[in-house]
């Protein structure tokens, strides 16, 4: 049941807050509904689990639940 109505995104870190929180520009080439919009994204597990920093100006990937379009969950850092 979790993850099937994910919409999933690539964006930029802008900004980086407190506790593993993060400013997200998603990209222009995104699902209609967060096409272009700046999100509140945390780390997924995974990433806090093997230690995978992420920093201003890195490309990642993105969860966002349809749900609240403002949040969402970074799975993912492009190399």
């Amino acid at each position: 049941m979790l993850g099937q109505n994910l919409i999933i995104a690539e964006g930029e870190i802008i900004e980086s807050l407190p506790n593993t929180l993060f400013r997200v520009k998603i990209d222009e080439n995104a699902p209609e509904e967060i096409k272009g919009k700046t999100i509140l994204c945390k780390l997924s597990g995974k990433m806090r689990m093997y230690r995978i920093s992420v920093m201003t100006g890195d490309r990642i990937k993105v969860e966002v639940s349809p749900y609240d379009l403002g949040k969402g969950r970074i799975t993912y850092r492009n190399k």
